[in-house]
């Protein structure tokens, strides 16, 4: 029996972690969400790296209501909407079951996001981008079939990806942004084995998910 239980979490692997590092492995958890993900990348591409000179104020908000409403909002209401009808067990989505339905249904607004953002012939990059989500889903849903791989690495792995395919394609200093992204997918990879959600192997395996579907996506686009 440990004396400091109060204070201290031990995992099934036993080992031990403050409450403290915990709540930041939470923060860092929701912060870096994979639904949220897009959303940093469209604001990236937006903004610091000015993707878009030709729009106006009002087209960019526009263009960020978009991303927010297909990768954020409308994934987030199905998978309430689920937990409402007793499809899945938690919204946190901790059994291998429960998060064959969300894929499937992520997997349908991921495509749609694709196709919309393809036609509206913007540049290349992020169509890239929201074709390596749409892949990166595919994958995740049967991978999902051997083991749980995390959402939150798979996210990673394409942001990664993508910034190692941006530093190459430009001209533009990407090292920090790589550096920068690397960082995050290591903290976002170590509270999900804090929080003892995910074994390394399905860590690692999402890091590797992401990556390749972004990959793959490069010669279609």
């Amino acid at each position: 029996m440990i004396a400091t239980e109060d204070r201290l979490h031990t995992t099934e692997k036993g080992f031990l972690f403050h409450p403290v590092l915990r709540i930041l492995a939470r923060v860092i958890s929701f912060l870096f969400h994979p639904l949220f993900i897009p959303i940093y990348i469209g604001l990236f591409l937006i903004y610091p790296v000015r993707l878009f000179p030709d729009l106006d104020d009002r087209r960019r908000l526009f263009l960020e209501v978009q991303l927010f409403v297909i990768y954020t909002l409308l994934p987030l209401a199905s998978i309430l909407l689920m937990k409402g009808l007793g499809l899945i067990q938690s919204i946190s989505l901790k059994l291998q079951k429960d998060r064959v339905l969300p894929y499937v249904v992520c997997e349908i607004f991921y495509f749609w996001a694709w196709y919309v953002l393809k036609n509206q012939q913007l540049p290349k990059e992020i169509v890239v981008f929201s074709l390596g989500i749409f892949l990166a889903s595919c994958i995740g849903l049967i991978a999902n079939t051997f083991l749980k791989v995390s959402m939150h690495t798979i996210a990673a792995g394409v942001v990664i990806a993508f910034m190692i395919y941006c530093g190459l394609r430009w001209d533009y200093n990407y090292g920090f942004y790589i550096s920068l992204a690397i960082l995050i997918a290591g903290l976002v990879g170590s509270s999900r084995l804090i929080l003892a959600d995910h074994e390394p192997n399905e860590i690692y395996a999402g890091f590797a998910i992401g990556a390749v579907a972004l990959l793959i996506s490069l010669p279609f686009v």
